[in-house]
């Protein structure tokens, strides 16, 4: 973005008409509790080097492949190792947990799906992501930031009601309830098995699971901004456009389970939907699992 092009407004989230404001705030408010001791800011990217090349004053990192994912299977960490880690980040029963990313906060809205998954509910994202902060020449530094340990105790995790397994999706497509396949228009088509950006790789096969809608994740957002669209025009993309509803069950999925857990989160806090579910095992275990239906 050139020095000279004006910074696109923002509409404040207040009056975006979302179901759940509350869980979004804006840089504005990050600015204004940079030092409150009841507030950790988080950064969680897909680049995981970008941290060290600046962040918000204060912030501290997850690394989403080492802090988030057993090492040894397919899965996340134990509760224990996710209350050691944000225990480690200075995170109090009494702390407010604020995530911001790159990629317009895919990374951000993954980890707060993860912390879903074990019951914290003091969770908020930061409209805009890191893209959005840096273009309102705020300040990042480079210092790591460390705390004191935190007193969070982290409740067992409770996949049920967010997360999808295989074996339930193949229910989900018997019964005929909406899919929503977020990754791009050619690796739905099955052109490629990763976005144009990057080296195809992850699965065997190409397409997508019978029955699912394409929505690209992005669609959610202002690419002007890098800010969630307001409620009015999610609406339309995902009720109008496909016939999504509040009071169906939906799954969404991407590759791994990221670009659809910002799908999710857009869902399910903006829109008000109660039943959506991310299957993480996305097209990395859908498109290499031997005898699974695809449609191209």
């Amino acid at each position: 973005m050139s020095p000279d092009t004006p910074l696109a407004v923002v509409t404040p989230i207040t009056e975006r008409g979302y179901a759940h404001p509350e869980v979004l705030v804006s840089t504005d408010w990050v600015a204004a509790h940079l030092d409150d001791p009841k507030v950790r800011i988080v950064e969680s990217d897909e680049d995981l080097l970008l941290y060290e090349t600046g962040h918000i004053p204060g912030a501290v990192k997850i690394d989403w492949v080492t802090d988030l994912n057993d090492q040894l299977r397919r899965d996340y960490v134990s509760r224990d190792a996710m209350e050691a880690l944000l225990r480690t980040k200075g995170v109090s029963s009494d702390t407010t947990i604020v995530l911001y990313g790159d990629k317009n906060n895919w990374w951000a809205a993954y980890s707060f799906w993860v912390l879903r998954l074990f019951g914290l509910k003091n969770l908020r994202l930061m409209d805009g992501g890191r893209l959005r902060w840096a273009e309102e020449g705020r300040s990042l530094v480079t210092d790591a930031s460390s705390y004191p340990p935190g007193n969070i105790t982290v409740p067992a995790r409770n996949d049920g009601p967010i997360r999808a397994f295989r074996n339930e999706v193949l229910q989900h497509i018997v019964a005929g309830r909406r899919l929503v396949d977020v990754r791009s228009p050619e690796e739905y088509r099955g052109e490629r098995l990763h976005m144009a950006e990057y080296p195809n790789e992850g699965a065997l096969r190409g397409g997508h699971i019978p029955g699912a809608r394409s929505i690209p994740w992005a669609r959610a957002v202002d690419p002007a901004t890098h800010c969630f669209r307001p409620a009015n025009e999610l609406r339309t993309i995902y009720e109008q456009e496909n016939g999504i509803a509040a009071g169906q069950e939906t799954i969404v999925y991407c590759r791994i389970g990221e670009r659809s857990s910002h799908t999710w989160f857009a869902l399910t806090y903006l829109l008000g939907f109660e039943r959506v579910r991310n299957y993480d095992g996305s097209w990395t275990e859908w498109g290499n699992g031997v005898g699974l239906p695809i449609e191209r």
